[in-house]
């Protein structure tokens, strides 16, 4: 059958359309995109305004249009942390449903933590062994750790790329101090809760998923997406650190420029690099692997797996 997850980020709106049964890989079909910054899009009261409301609804019967066109069956619709943490959201879902006719499933960052975690491990197979995985979105960070596909622990920090870029740093390039600021304060919310983590053990493998981890990896000597899903990717440590300091230095135009770096998201990619080294330093991780899979993925699988049951 042909699946529809349409995923309200705090980045981009994004339909991605697969052709999946039960028992079997899901294999991409087509995907629609469209970038609305949502996390970038909030008020002083912490609320989304009416213009950003607006573009949202309008995005999502665009969304909707196009599920149409490609033969969707069933359409899975959620929304992450810009919306969840949104003061006014209870009005936000209420006009997209009453305009639209789509009721999002607002997901909690330990659910978002647990789906992107499913999605990797069903990506790697079970002898990826002792699974650490990290997903840098625009409004927050989930880290996951475990065996099995439900993960042992699950943790979700308002660490988004988005988010810390549109509230930290103003500047083009920042300044030194903001952005010395923004690290200190990024690895003192982190180190608070590595302890709940180690404490299970050390990782057989680490993996790295979202948009942040792939264009930090191609920035880092990684292999293009061109070259196909099964070539495996790597960002060790050592490179990031580098590039965290250069990034910092290069005012956006000059990211853009940069390999695989798309110019939606150059600005946000200094912020995500700061994320992404205090992650790889505090959980004592040299290298990791970029995983394809993540949360639009784990919301098909889930699917799947409930109708398999059924």
């Amino acid at each position: 059958m042909r699946l529809g997850v349409l995923d309200v980020g705090s980045n981009t709106v994004h339909l991605l359309v697969v052709d999946a049964h039960p028992g079997a890989r899901p294999l991409p079909a087509y995907s629609h995109k469209a970038e609305l910054r949502l996390a970038e899009l909030l008020d002083e009261r912490g609320a989304i305004g009416g213009g950003g409301v607006d573009r949202l609804v309008a995005t999502v019967r665009e969304a909707l249009d196009v599920a149409e066109d490609q033969g969707v069956a069933d359409l899975l619709p959620f929304a992450t942390s810009a919306v969840r943490e949104a003061s006014n959201a209870d009005e936000v879902l209420a006009r997209v449903a009453d305009e639209t006719g789509v009721t999002l499933q607002v997901l909690s960052g330990h659910d978002e933590a647990r789906l992107t975690f499913l999605a990797a491990r069903r990506w790697l197979g079970w002898s990826a062994g002792r699974l650490l995985m990290f997903d840098i979105g625009g409004g927050s960070l989930e880290i996951a750790f475990g065996l099995d596909e439900e993960p042992d622990a699950a943790a979700s920090l308002p660490l988004g790329a988005g988010r810390l870029t549109a509230a930290r740093l103003p500047g083009d390039p920042p300044s030194p101090d903001d952005v010395r600021s923004l690290r200190r304060d990024v690895r003192s919310r982190m180190a608070r809760i590595v302890g709940d983590f180690s404490r299970l053990g050390t990782a057989d493998r680490v993996v790295g998923t979202s948009k942040t981890f792939k264009q930090l990896a191609r920035v880092a000597g990684a292999a293009r997406s061109g070259e196909g899903l099964y070539v495996r990717r790597d960002l060790a440590r050592e490179d990031l650190q580098k590039w965290s300091q250069r990034l910092a230095e290069l005012p956006v135009r000059e990211r853009q420029q940069l390999p695989g770096v798309s110019e939606g998201r150059a600005r946000q990619l200094l912020a995500g690099a700061v994320v992404a080294e205090a992650a790889m330093d505090l959980f004592g991780v040299e290298s990791l692997e970029i995983c394809p899979w993540a949360l639009r993925e784990g919301v098909i699988l889930r699917r799947l797996d409930r109708m398999r049951a059924a």
